[in-house]
C-alpha cells in the first residue's frame, strides 16, 4: 500500500487547527469526498449526513466541511451530536450517498477527526481512501457547481430519534431492564443525550454521568478511558453494573456489581457465549484483532468455534468478518461490531447483548462477565517525537531476538498508533514476571533509541 498522507487506521486525525485538522484541510477533504462520490450519483441530487461529538473544535470543521461540499453541489444534513454509529446508520436510513463523523473518538479535546461512511454504512475501503488522498492535494477548481447548482445545508434535530429507536430494537423483544439500575457514563461526548434515553426507554434505572459537555471535556475524567469515576458510582448507588462509552460511542468498556473493571476481551466472551447457546453465531467463530488475550483464544476455541484475528482497527476486523461470514467481531479495546445490526462498532449496541446476557442468565455480571482466565498480558504505551523509532535497526534486530526467545512461551506485538505518536508495546505468555521483563526490555531499548 502507498504511504498515507491523510488516513491513518480510523480516518483522519490529528490537533485541532493544526494540519491536518485546518478548516481550509477539512474543506478540500469535503471537495475531494464529494467528487468521488458524485460520480455514483446519476438519478437524485447527491446528499451527505454531517455528525460531530462535542468538541469545541467541531464547529470549526463541521462549517468548513459544509462548505466544502456545497461548494460541490452535495446537499448537506447536519444532525449535530451524535454517536459514531448513528452517523453510520442514518447514512443508510436517508439514502444519503456519503457519511461523515467529525470525532477523535477517544482522543483528549485538543484533537479531532474525520471518519467517512459511504452509502452502504461502511467505512471506506483502503482503496477508496487512497483515491480521495490524491483527489485533496489535486485542483478540483474546474469540478467547483455552477452557481446555479450550488448544494443545500439544513440543519435537524429530529434524526437522533431514528437511532433512538434503531438500537433499542436490538433489545430482545418482550424483554425488559426494569429492576436494574445501571451506572452509564457519556464521557460527556457524542452519546450524552440519547445513550440515558434508550436505557430509561428500555425500563432502567439510569445513574449517568458524564452528560454534561462544554467543548472541552470529553474524556477527561470520564468515559472509556478513565473508568474510576463509573466504578466508583456502581458501589455507591449499589447498581448492577456500569457501562462507559468514549467520546464517539463506538467503544464500550464495562464493570461488574463489584466494581471491577471488564475489558473487551471478557464482554466478547460474554457475548459470543449468549449468541452461541442461542444458535446466532454465523460463521461458527468470532473474529478480533491481534490484541486480544490468549486466555479469550482458548476459551473460545473450547466451545467448538473458530477464533480469526485481524489487524488492529474495527475496520479491518469488518473486513475479516465479511470475508468469513462472521456476525460478530471486535476488540479488546472495546470496539464491537453485531453485524446483524449494525456496520461499525457501536458501544450501545454491544452493551444491550451483554445487559440481554445477564437478564436471562438471572445471574450477577461478576458471573457473566468473567468467563475466561486471561493470560498474563502487558500493554505499554510509549509516546515518541520525530521519527518512528521502530524504523530503526537497532530496535528490528532487538525485536527479531526477543521474539525468537518467547516463541513457544507467549508473543509480543509492537506497532505504531495509527491515531498518536505512541508505539504500544504488548507482550503475554505464562509466565507473568517473563513478560513483564519482556515489556519492560522492549521500552528500554526504545528510550534508547529515541533519546
Amino acid at each position: 500500500m502507498s504511504t498515507r498522507k491523510y488516513f491513518g487506521t480510523d480516518g483522519i486525525r490529528g490537533r485541532a487547527n493544526t494540519e491536518p485538522m485546518t478548516a481550509m484541510t477539512a474543506l478540500r477533504v469535503a471537495q475531494a469526498a464529494a467528487f468521488y462520490f458524485k460520480r455514483e450519483v446519476h438519478n437524485h441530487r447527491p446528499k451527505v449526513v454531517i455528525g460531530k461529538d462535542t468538541r469545541l473544535s467541531g464547529y470549526m470543521l463541521e462549517q468548513a466541511m459544509t462548505a466544502g461540499f456545497l461548494s460541490m453541489g452535495m446537499d448537506v444534513t447536519l444532525v449535530g451530536p451524535m454517536p459514531t454509529p448513528a452517523i453510520a446508520q442514518l447514512t443508510r436510513s436517508l439514502r444519503a450517498d456519503l457519511g461523515v463523523m467529525i470525532s477523535a473518538s477517544h482522543n483528549p479535546f485538543q484533537d479531532n477527526g474525520i471518519k467517512l461512511f459511504g452509502m452502504d454504512g461502511f467505512k471506506l475501503s483502503d482503496a477508496v481512501e487512497m483515491e480521495i488522498e490524491r483527489l485533496i492535494d489535486s485542483d478540483l477548481s474546474p469540478h467547483l457547481a455552477g452557481p446555479e447548482d450550488i448544494g443545500r445545508a439544513k440543519r435537524v434535530d429530529e434524526e437522533g430519534g431514528r437511532y433512538v429507536e434503531f438500537v433499542k430494537n436490538t433489545f430482545p423483544k418482550n424483554a425488559t431492564l426494569h429492576g436494574m439500575k445501571i451506572v452509564l457514563d457519556c464521557a460527556n461526548g457524542a452519546a450524552y443525550k440519547v445513550a440515558p434515553k434508550i436505557l430509561w426507554e428500555l425500563g432502567a434505572e439510569v445513574i449517568a454521568l458524564g452528560v454534561d459537555p462544554n467543548g472541552k471535556n470529553i474524556n477527561r475524567n470520564c468515559g472509556a478511558t478513565d473508568t474510576v469515576a463509573m466504578q466508583d458510582a456502581v458501589l455507591i448507588h449499589g447498581a448492577h453494573l456500569g457501562i462507559a462509552l468514549d467520546g464517539d460511542a463506538d467503544r464500550l468498556i464495562m464493570c461488574d456489581e463489584k466494581a471491577c473493571r471488564i475489558d473487551g476481551d471478557q464482554v466478547m466472551a460474554a457475548i459470543a457465549t449468549h449468541w452461541h447457546a442461542s444458535g446466532r453465531l454465523t460463521g461458527n467463530g468470532v473474529v478480533m484483532t491481534v490484541m486480544s488475550n490468549m486466555g479469550l483464544e482458548k476459551y473460545i476455541r473450547g466451545l467448538g468455534l473458530d477464533f480469526i484475528r485481524a489487524a488492529n482497527g474495527d475496520r479491518y476486523v469488518m473486513e475479516k468478518m465479511l470475508a468469513g461470514g462472521y456476525n460478530v467481531g471486535g476488540e479488546q479495546t472495546g470496539h464491537f461490531i453485531t453485524l446483524d445490526y449494525g456496520t461499525t462498532g457501536d458501544g450501545l449496541m454491544a452493551a444491550l447483548q451483554v445487559l440481554a446476557a445477564v437478564q436471562q442468565s438471572g445471574k450477577p455480571a461478576s458471573e457473566v462477565l468473567n468467563v475466561f482466565t486471561p493470560s498474563p498480558q502487558i500493554l505499554k504505551n510509549f509516546r515518541f517525537t520525530g521519527a518512528n523509532p521502530l524504523e530503526t535497526p537497532q530496535i528490528k534486530e532487538y525485536l527479531s531476538r526477543v521474539t525468537a526467545e518467547i516463541d513457544g512461551k507467549g508473543r509480543i506485538l509492537v506497532r505504531k498508533s495509527g491515531t498518536e505518536s505512541l508505539i504500544r508495546v504488548m507482550a503475554e505468555g505464562d509466565d507473568a514476571a517473563e513478560v513483564q521483563r519482556v515489556v519492560d526490555g522492549i521500552c528500554g531499548e526504545l528510550g534508547k533509541v529515541a533519546a
